[in-house]
């Protein structure tokens, strides 16, 4: 049998699958109880509302709906979601600073398309979103990890990382992913100062930000640095993941740039996708949907909390997210999140190691844990399973190093 030699481009040689979809496959026997995927809740997505809407459009609009479009999006779509903005945080934005995207992460992708040449610098956080480390890759960026407090990012860190003229700093500063941390008003001051009028452009990732269950709202970056900032939104955690709809907002000469890339992958975002959002935004109350989803999601989020504080061993540590759907462990430095994951599959339950999130080698002994996607049941089985691992892992290594 012949071997194919496709003439692939260079850059495939350095890009991997993703880690997390490879995890998952793990997760396909339904007896391991997992915590490895960013999904939200399927209980809370509102399937007979979009049938019905759909069911109304098609019937009314049929040949319209399905049709081409423009590559921005459709305009009262694009105007719902800036007088979203308007309302809720304040922001200066309208319908024509808002292009619609086929989930937020192709974002990335034209943003990567639209800034990075091989070799440009990316300021990235550390532990970073998977996502975009994978979607800038393509790129062939220089990553320079900068650090993340319980509060924010590394003050000292983002000015040490300036001073490589990076392209970009790319931030999920709203209970980030993986570590669930949320910067405080006064880092997002401090942020914003700091790139000042710096020709780095800020991309702000902010899926989560309608998840708070707890603790106080905070303005966007964006508020405090509206010039070469580029804001990320999405419906997935909103409504549900399976439309694909997110959408960025920037000033006119990026959103210039960044429409030609769009235009060049694949013309326009979902039509009828963008229409059946819009006619379920107009016609049902989203905030009450939002907040049976806050309450869900901080029911679970406080039994997992509750459940780790009670049957973890004292010198694992771990963050308290106010809002999201994650949160991050970090074990003693002599283990190995890799080794763990071994052993907990032994004990059916999953996660995701952390050294996926980091673009520099590190968090060898850190994991991400989703609290969203599980029922409370499987929330408090899982965690005893993970703690009975961890405790495994703590004895052998302590027989291993008695034996040395």
């Amino acid at each position: 049998m012949s071997t194919t030699h496709a003439p692939f481009a260079q850059r495939m040689n350095s890009l991997q699958k993703s880690f997390i979809r490879e995890i998952l496959k793990v997760t396909e026997n339904q007896h391991v109880i997992s915590f490895a995927g960013g999904l939200p809740n399927p209980d809370f997505f509102p399937a007979a509302e979009m049938a019905e809407v759909t069911h109304e459009l098609l019937q009314r609009e049929g040949a319209q709906v399905l049709q081409y479009s423009t590559s921005e999006g459709y305009l009262p779509l694009r105007e719902w979601i800036a007088q979203h903005y308007q309302q809720r945080d304040g922001l200066d934005i309208h319908a024509d600073d808002i292009l619609i995207l086929n989930g937020s992460q192709q974002g990335l992708d034209l943003i990567g398309k639209v800034f990075l040449n091989p070799q440009d610098v990316a300021l990235v956080e550390r532990p970073g979103y998977l996502g975009a480390i994978q979607a800038f890759s393509f790129y062939q960026p220089r990553f320079v990890g900068v650090p993340l407090e319980q509060d924010g990012v590394d003050i000292a860190a983002l000015k040490a990382g300036l001073a490589h003229n990076p392209k970009l700093f790319y931030t999920v500063p709203t209970f980030q992913n993986p570590s669930g941390i949320t910067y405080s008003a006064e880092k997002r001051h401090r942020v914003a100062e700091l790139l000042g009028d710096h020709p780095t452009i800020l991309v702000e990732d902010d899926p989560y930000n309608e998840l708070r269950f707890m603790g106080e709202d905070l303005l966007p970056l964006r508020y405090y640095r509206p010039n070469n900032t580029i804001l990320l939104g999405s419906f997935s955690k909103m409504v549900a993941p399976g439309l694909r709809l997110g959408w960025l907002c920037a000033a006119k000469p990026i959103l210039e740039k960044l429409i030609i890339a769009k235009q060049a992958a694949d013309l326009h975002s979902n039509y009828l996708a963008q229409r059946v959002v819009h006619r379920y935004l107009q016609h049902y109350d989203l905030e009450a949907h939002l907040q049976k989803i806050r309450a869900a999601y901080g029911q679970q989020r406080r039994l997992m909390v509750s459940l780790i504080e009670q049957y973890f061993p004292p010198e694992v540590e771990y963050t308290r997210p106010e809002g999201g759907m994650f949160l991050w462990v970090t074990l003693p430095s002599h283990l190995s999140a890799m080794d763990l994951f071994e052993l907990a599959t032994k004990h059916q339950v999953a996660f995701v190691p952390g050294q996926a999130f980091y673009v520099d080698g590190g968090g060898h002994n850190t994991l991400r844990l989703n609290f969203s996607n599980a029922s409370e049941a499987k929330i408090e089985e899982g965690i005893k399973r993970l703690a009975q691992a961890i405790k495994q892992l703590l004895h052998e290594q302590k027989n291993s190093v008695a034996t040395v």
